[in-house]
């Protein structure tokens, strides 16, 4: 099937709780709680079908309402803690869609609100490489042509990339994942039981600073400084 012609869900997952930052998701950001950010970047990509919000929180439920996401459930206590994956949490929602509504999503989006500056133009993107490229996975990631080392359990340090210290332009860069765009095909997150399928994959190359991943109170910091 042609991704134009694909039913695509987003799906943001947002929790009450944060060690880093007490109420993260709620926090205002540009005038706006933090947790309506992915919400209205969603709503505004025609080619998304439905917009879910999964989260354990009623305050974040009633934002997410609010800014025009679907809240069918409250997500579970059990799948709410900090050592929860992210994997368990989307099949939760994914079959709740299926199993409740009889709506099985073909291609889902995975949107934090940790993410908040994703522009509208990348998810195009993202599904555009669907279109051309029938892969299973779109992930964004960011070029990294740093020099790379790893620490053993001895503490022993060795070089891990490159493997010859040579100038920048005789070596490949690393792709880091940035966090902010995570699209897969239904089969596989339900069947392959994966979040992403390392086999048929495509990256969505991002500029450097493209995106504030907030994950302590300096990356809030940065994203109240960061104009939109």
């Amino acid at each position: 099937m042609s991704a134009s012609h694909e039913k695509i869900v987003a799906i943001v997952i947002a929790r009450g709780g944060s060690k880093s930052i007490p109420r993260k998701n709620v926090l205002p950001l540009h005038g706006k709680p933090l947790v309506a950010w992915p919400i209205d970047l969603a709503k505004s990509v025609e080619r998304i079908d439905r917009v879910i919000m999964t989260t354990d929180d009623d305050e974040i439920m009633e934002i997410a309402r609010k800014h025009g996401a679907e809240v069918p459930f409250k997500r579970p206590a059990e799948l709410a803690d900090d050592e929860t994956p992210t994997l368990p949490v989307l099949q939760h929602c994914i079959r709740y869609l299926v199993d409740k509504e009889g709506y099985k999503p073909d291609i889902v989006l995975l949107l934090y609100p940790t993410a908040p500056f994703l522009k509208k133009e990348r998810v195009l993107e993202a599904i555009e490489l669907f279109r051309k490229t029938d892969c299973n996975s779109v992930i964004s990631v960011v070029k990294d042509w740093g020099r790379f080392w790893k620490q053993d359990e001895r503490g022993v340090y060795t070089v891990l990339h490159p493997a010859q210290r040579v100038n920048r332009q005789y070596y490949l860069p690393l792709y880091r994942e940035d966090g902010a765009v995570y699209f897969s095909r239904y089969d596989v997150l339900m069947s392959q039981n994966k979040l992403v399928d390392d086999a048929n994959i495509q990256f969505l190359i991002m500029d450097e600073g493209e995106n504030v991943d907030i994950d302590n109170p300096g990356d809030l910091k940065k994203a109240r400084l960061k104009k939109t």
